[in-house]
């Protein structure tokens, strides 16, 4: 009856406590902010009296037992002096439970192991391998037994190969599903046009200072020892926003320029090249010296919004 009670009232605190976690907003403060006052903490109060009882019992059990140890050695101590033979203690519980997993022999029995071979004050003593040893040594081969049954004869369970092969499966599958969920806009670099678009400008931003271009071009676009001026109206690899697009995505390896187009996504090229693009005109001070051909527009390829020339890229 006492354990049907603490189970009810258990029951009934965590009941109480899932109720109002659900009834309440969002906002609802965790235990840290109100420790005193959240639903839960009777739960958690008895859930810590319960830990510290079990603490004070498993104490008093070891206590116990060192107790009834004390008096057991005592015993036969007492019947030793009686018959008149010597005493050995038993020992603590643990020691005989290592001397038992072990199979040690004790100290004073030595004597009967010894094979009598000695060397320096060394002697040689008829000592086996340890009980847990051996056990240890017989599940080893059991369970190779097993896994040779299992993995390879039977082949009721996979290898290590053919899971990897099942995650990476199964990974393929997720993927395509996340895709399919979140299908990724197609960029036609033969239409595509420039568009000061705000929030497009911003994430190629982004990107440009997440992936270090301006290591190589200067936070301001202005250029530096490696990269061109991008605020100038000069182009290495040509001007307008179709070949920006391509000379972000394909790279100039031999200049030392990665090819961003496989590391980021098409969206992620399009707003840096149209952060580039944006970058015209700037004019940042110390700019480095233009580097290739002035390029200018020559027909509809950008939208009333673009500027005149580009920079070089």
């Amino acid at each position: 009856m006492k354990y049907s009670s603490i189970a009810l009232l258990t029951g009934g605190l965590l009941a109480n406590g899932l109720v109002a976690d659900a009834s309440s907003p969002a906002t609802t403060p965790g235990f840290w902010d109100d420790p005193v006052n959240h639903p839960l903490m009777p739960l958690y109060a008895l859930s810590l009296f319960a830990a510290i009882v079990a603490i004070l019992v498993v104490v008093v059990c070891f206590s116990l037992l060192r107790v009834l140890n004390v008096l057991v050695n005592l015993t036969e101590k007492d019947r030793a002096e009686k018959q008149g033979i010597a005493y050995i203690p038993r020992g603590t519980f643990w020691q005989q439970l290592v001397q038992k997993a072990n199979a040690s022999v004790p100290l004073a029995q030595e004597q009967d192991i010894d094979m009598g071979h000695d060397f320096d004050g060394i002697r040689e003593l008829d000592n086996h391998l340890p009980p847990w040893w051996k056990w240890l040594f017989a599940g080893t081969a059991v369970w190779a037994l097993a896994y040779l049954v299992v993995y390879h004869l039977y082949g009721n369970l996979p290898l290590q190969r053919e899971e990897y092969d099942q995650e990476v499966a199964i990974a393929d599958q997720q993927m395509r599903a996340r895709k399919a969920d979140q299908p990724v806009e197609e960029i036609d670099v033969n239409t595509l046009k420039y568009t000061a678009d705000a929030a497009a400008l911003e994430k190629g931003k982004g990107v440009f200072a997440n992936n270090n271009c301006g290591s190589c071009h200067r936070a301001d676009g202005g250029g530096n020892t490696i990269g061109p001026n991008l605020t100038d109206a000069y182009w290495l690899h040509g001007g307008g926003i179709q070949n920006i697009f391509n000379t972000i995505k394909t790279g100039v390896v031999e200049k030392g320029m990665p090819a961003w187009g496989k590391t980021l996504s098409p969206q992620d090229v399009r707003d840096v090249a149209f952060y580039v693009m944006s970058l015209q005109g700037s004019n940042p001070a110390n700019g480095k010296a233009p580097q290739g051909d002035i390029f200018q527009e020559t027909q509809a390829a950008t939208d009333s919004t673009a500027a005149a020339p580009q920079a070089s890229l």
